[in-house]
């Protein structure tokens, strides 16, 4: 019987050994299959015999081939929806794309209609006849009404100058229709407004309300007019031209005439353009040749909306010298003006009428004797202690300035009397004159029977003043007045009030 056994390189083989005659061909058999089993253990890269799993036997992990083919499916399913996911992305995008060409394909479609509808506007304007002027003149406004590329678009077509010669058409319709249509063509576009003018619109305007054969023009066609004008007049260029073409006289006209028809509108139309024009210096001279006019914005003075556009005019007016000299020399001009100040309920108002007397208070000394012999101290004390901000320091700037204009004149009294020479200040003199007159300018006996009058009459006034602000603040009625107070109220040269 053959033998197992180990040969030099490892591997196990068979030592055959021959058998007995009876027992060959059994052991035969059962060899070879020995041999096979061995050899395919050897082939599967055993180095002994295979092990067979029993019961008993303990368990050997197999290779994890279940679990990493679970991986790859894992992979594979996930790779599989995450391309799905991108095709289903790039196809909603796809639609989105086609979506916006559309909307796109459309918004240009209807720029195109768009389009051709103000070149056949346009063409109508420039060679059609009176019917299809009349149309056009509508449809521009139509249009430019809402439309800022159409204004644009209308005006690079030539709208302007057939619009422009219409006004010089014997048919009020057309008049009125080309009016308007000029006036939706120049809104929040200054080119337009300069080629307006350009195109000689103002002079034709002022010759459509002087016409011979009629005793005022037509309302609406003034009130178109007007409207033009508020809009010309907001560019800046135009302000020199329309205030030379006599157009200030019409405003004015249309402005007393509204006032008496009563026709809000066209007293803001008349007033805002009125206001446009008084910011050009230039500008100024034409209005205070109008003999009335200063008279009757101040006589105007009353309603809070009117009120305030009057007010600012004026600002724009005292800023010259001739406009000052004209506001001066209205009787009551200052009275009306520090009536302006009691205005509690309109702090704009306030404001303004403070600028006005603070720029006349500077520039003129008899506009502030004028000022004081109005009372407009006590309602500048007043407004330093309710009104607002802006207000407060420009009734305080005006208060410095009347000081110290009173405390120059007491100076020159005092030098005046005391030695009768030029003398920069009473201290000056020497010692035993000095010595021989009291040293304080308020001094009863140093004062005439005039300044006693007036001081007396500052001091009721302070009293009865400062009554009414405690009654208004709902104070005591033994209020004390502060040292803020009675610092405004003495006669210094110190500049103690802020700017």
């Amino acid at each position: 019987m053959g033998k197992l056994h180990q040969n030099n390189l490892g591997s196990i083989v068979l030592d055959h050994q021959p058998t007995t005659a009876g027992g060959g061909g059994g052991n035969f058999k059962f060899w070879s299959s020995c041999r096979r089993r061995i050899i395919a253990t050897m082939r599967c890269g055993g180095g002994g015999y295979r092990h067979r799993e029993t019961v008993m036997s303990p368990v050997i992990e197999k290779p994890k081939e279940e679990s990493k083919r679970s991986e790859c499916r894992s992979d594979v399913i996930k790779s599989y929806n995450n391309c799905k996911s991108k095709k289903s992305d790039k196809l909603s995008e796809l639609l989105r794309m086609s979506e916006l060409w559309e909307e796109e394909e459309e918004a240009v479609k209807k720029k195109v209609e768009v389009l051709e509808e103000l070149k056949r506007v346009v063409k109508g304007l420039q060679c059609g006849g009176d019917i299809e002027l009349l149309s056009g003149a509508k449809d521009v406004r139509r249009l430019a009404k809402e439309d800022s590329d159409a204004r644009t678009t209308l005006a690079l077509l030539g709208a302007i100058p057939p619009l422009v010669a219409m006004l010089d058409s014997n048919d009020l319709d057309s008049q009125i229709a080309a009016l308007y249509a000029l006036l939706n063509l120049g809104i929040g576009n200054d080119a337009n407004k300069a080629a307006i003018v350009k195109a000689g619109a103002v002079h034709k305007m002022l010759d459509l309300v002087k016409t011979p054969n009629q005793d005022s023009p037509n309302a609406d066609l003034s009130a178109a007019i007007v409207a033009n004008f508020l809009g010309l007049t907001a560019l800046d260029s135009n302000k020199p031209i329309i205030g030379l073409s006599g157009a200030i006289s019409f405003l004015i006209k249309t402005l007393k005439n509204s006032t008496k028809n009563i026709n809000p509108q066209v007293i803001q139309d008349c007033l805002r353009a009125l206001y446009n024009l008084s910011i050009l210096p230039s500008n100024i001279s034409p209005m205070i040749e109008i003999d009335d006019f200063i008279p009757f914005l101040l006589t105007t003075l009353g309603d809070i909306e009117t009120s305030d556009r009057i007010l600012s005019i004026l600002s724009n007016i005292v800023s010259t010298p001739e406009g000052r000299k004209a506001l001066s020399s209205v009787q009551d001009s200052f009275h009306t003006l520090v009536d302006v100040l009691n205005w509690m309920d309109s702090p704009n108002c306030q404001e303004k009428s403070t600028y006005i007397l603070m720029v006349m208070a500077h520039k003129s000394y008899r506009d502030r004797q004028a000022m004081i012999e109005s009372g407009v101290t006590s309602s500048l004390l007043e407004l330093t202690l309710l009104g607002s901000t802006l207000a407060q320091k420009r009734a305080s700037r005006i208060l410095e300035t009347l000081r110290m204009d009173k405390g120059k004149q007491v100076s020159e009294t005092f030098v005046g009397t005391t030695t009768g020479a030029n003398l920069s200040a009473p201290l000056y003199g020497s010692v035993d004159l000095v010595k021989s007159r009291p040293t304080d300018p308020m001094n009863p006996e140093m004062m005439s029977d005039e300044n006693k009058a007036v001081k007396q009459l500052v001091q009721q006034s302070l009293h009865s003043n400062m009554r009414r602000i405690v009654k208004r603040a709902n104070l005591p009625q033994d209020f004390v007045p502060s040292e803020r107070f009675r610092s405004l109220t003495s006669i210094s040269t110190s500049k103690s009030l802020p700017f």
